[in-house]
């Protein structure tokens, strides 16, 4: 109504009101009333944004390769933007008059693409393909330190450079050559594998072969001791034997002695028997021997005397015509032998 309207502004954004040239007042996030016929109202953005990006440049081996990445910036000076650059609102307040924001992030862009440029023809393609963060952080510097940005009153915030593409027929060729180089690497790793693992198996069989040597060699350690406790067993039972060999020829002597004193004693003691009897049969060789019969007769029982009786009696047999003998005599004979019994 009569031109007055309400104007509120978000906090990312930086507004500045200018009345008849002059600004009256400026701000992120404020609001107010202005009159519309003399009030020009200015917004610029204080968000950041992100703006992808992807160039097609030439490598110092003249290589095409396409860049591809983000860049990421804000406003850091939003009055010195608006003095460069058209952020002026409608009337109404619900867009630009002109289209100079959206004409900020292909100028970053550019400035972007210059700096990659420039480092882009002063390195092979190889060398990109491995020094990309190398590549960014040199960008980063640049744009940082670069007019064009600073002068606009922007600040630069992040950049990344997502891929670096050669050519479908370089990349083949590079997939090629780096194919190549992965398998020479798996053949020498392989190799190297393969020479590990006999190294390995020449450790282990060294290991057996000493574990072996070692085994033998407690093992002739073990049999000498034996040996030498047999042989400690053998010489002490040889001692045994000897003592006991010893012990039994001093027995035998001792025996031999024994038996030469008893062989002494009873020759002495035949010879003294056979002088005794010599000197009885010399004493006795003139008697009659009926005498000396009846000399030993007269020392014996009866039952003696009748067997010798019977004996005469038999000698003489042929001079008896008929012998009675009673029986009241062999009773007597019988008794006399039972007695005895």
């Amino acid at each position: 109504m009569l031109g007055i309207r309400y104007f509120k502004a978000n906090p990312s954004s930086y507004v500045l009101k200018y009345r008849n040239g002059h600004a009256v007042k400026e701000g992120a996030g404020v609001a107010f009333y202005y009159f519309a016929p003399n009030t020009s109202l200015v917004s610029v953005p204080l968000e950041s944004m992100d703006v992808p990006f992807m160039f097609r440049e030439v490598s110092s081996d003249f290589q095409d390769i396409t860049v591809q990445g983000q860049v990421t910036f804000r406003v850091a000076a939003p009055k010195t933007l608006a003095g460069l650059m058209n952020f002026t609102l409608k009337a109404d307040g619900s867009g630009y008059l002109s289209d100079d924001p959206t004409k900020l992030a292909p100028r970053v862009v550019n400035a972007v693409q210059v700096q990659l440029r420039s480092l882009l023809q002063g390195k092979t393609l190889q060398d990109l393909l491995r020094q990309s963060d190398q590549l960014v952080n040199a960008v980063r510097d640049r744009l940082k330190s670069a007019a064009g940005i600073a002068a606009l009153g922007l600040e630069l915030m992040d950049l990344a450079i997502l891929a670096i593409k050669p050519n479908p027929e370089t990349a083949r060729a590079l997939e090629a050559q780096v194919r190549e180089q992965i398998l020479k690497q798996a053949d020498d790793a392989t190799y190297t594998r393969r020479n590990s693992a006999i190294e390995q198996e020449r450790a282990i069989k060294e290991n057996e072969l000493n574990t072996e040597i070692a085994i033998e060699t407690k093992k002739r350690q073990i049999r000498e001791t034996q040996m030498d406790a047999e042989r400690a067993v053998l010489e002490k039972r040889q001692q045994i034997q000897e003592q006991d060999m010893a012990g039994k020829v001093e027995l035998e002597k001792r025996n031999e002695a024994l038996t030469t004193l008893k062989a002494g004693n009873a020759q002495r003691e035949a010879d003294a028997k056979a002088y005794a009897l010599s000197a009885i049969m010399k004493a006795v060789g003139n008697v009659d021997p009926k005498v000396l019969q009846a000399i030993m007769l007269g020392s014996t029982d009866p039952s003696t005397l009748i067997a010798s009786a019977f004996q005469g009696l038999a000698e003489n047999a042929s001079k008896i015509g008929e012998l009675n003998i009673s029986p009241e005599l062999l009773q007597q004979l019988t008794k006399g032998k039972t007695a005895k019994g």
